[in-house]
């Protein structure tokens, strides 16, 4: 009897239903709504004005522009009225502040782990206010930055300002350098004042800023105020008006009017 032999043929999609599809895009909407998820989560903890930047952005992109550095700026004349303008500084404004709060922090822990320096921690006050960012080097009764009725500073004064200096070029932002004395008249002859002194302690601090790494394109402005803007305003002889002031403004960009 003749051997019968069964050949059975298995179609090609056999495997199509374990080796299908539909997961990925199951995987897709579950990513999409944890990305949403988490965008919401975002947006809740932001500031009113960072929220409402957002959504003027949405309800009209042309007010809003970017540079290639990523920064946000002014696409145009008159482009900032209304509204959205208004969102839009605010935004700006913020950003700017958080930029300027990141570098505050990263100069006082540079001032904090350098060796040597620890002890001036409590001369060198770094604070964002609504001016902008101000570093404040105060002097005291030992005179720890500038030897006294002198524009010269003193080693450890020279490595903090360089320190600052670091933080302040990768800013890439202006910068003004104020210098101030406190109220004792400097001698008696009349021909250098506290004026003479507190601008050539500016400029001393601008030259070992620019000398660390800061960009003498960067240097906006370098002032004397002499002793009329007293840190200590009840006490003018007080160690701690004899500073330099370091100031990076806040870039606010207002919207344009009419």
């Amino acid at each position: 009897m003749k051997e019968v032999i069964i050949i059975k043929k298995k179609g090609r999609g056999a495997h199509a239903a374990h080796h299908g599809g539909a997961w990925k895009v199951a995987l897709a909407d579950f990513m999409t709504a944890m990305m949403c998820f988490f965008l919401v989560m975002w947006l809740v903890s932001q500031k009113e004005t960072t929220r409402s930047a957002i959504a003027a952005y949405f309800r009209d992109p042309g007010v809003f522009a970017t540079t290639s550095a990523g920064g946000l700026t002014n696409a145009g004349p008159g482009v900032l009225e209304g509204a959205g303008g208004v969102a839009y500084a605010a935004l700006v404004e913020e950003t700017n502040r958080q930029r300027l709060q990141k570098t505050a922090e990263r100069i006082e822990e540079e001032i904090a782990k350098a060796v040597g320096l620890k002890g001036l921690g409590k001369q060198v006050d770094v604070q964002v206010t609504g001016e902008g960012l101000r570093i404040e080097l105060q002097d005291s009764d030992n005179s720890m930055f500038f030897d006294s009725g002198s524009a010269r500073i003193h080693p450890e004064g020279e490595r903090v300002l360089a320190l600052i200096a670091t933080e302040l070029d990768r800013l890439a932002r202006p910068v003004v350098v104020e210098g101030h004395t406190d109220s004792r008249p400097y001698g008696s002859a009349g021909d250098y004042s506290n004026w003479d002194l507190s601008a050539d302690r500016a400029n001393a601090a601008r030259r070992v800023m620019e000398s660390g790494g800061l960009s003498a394109a960067l240097i906006s402005a370098v002032r004397g105020f002499a002793d009329r803007r007293p840190r200590i305003l009840n006490d003018p002889m007080d160690a701690r008006n004899r500073r330099v002031s370091i100031v990076v403004p806040l870039d606010t960009r207002k919207p344009q009017g009419r």
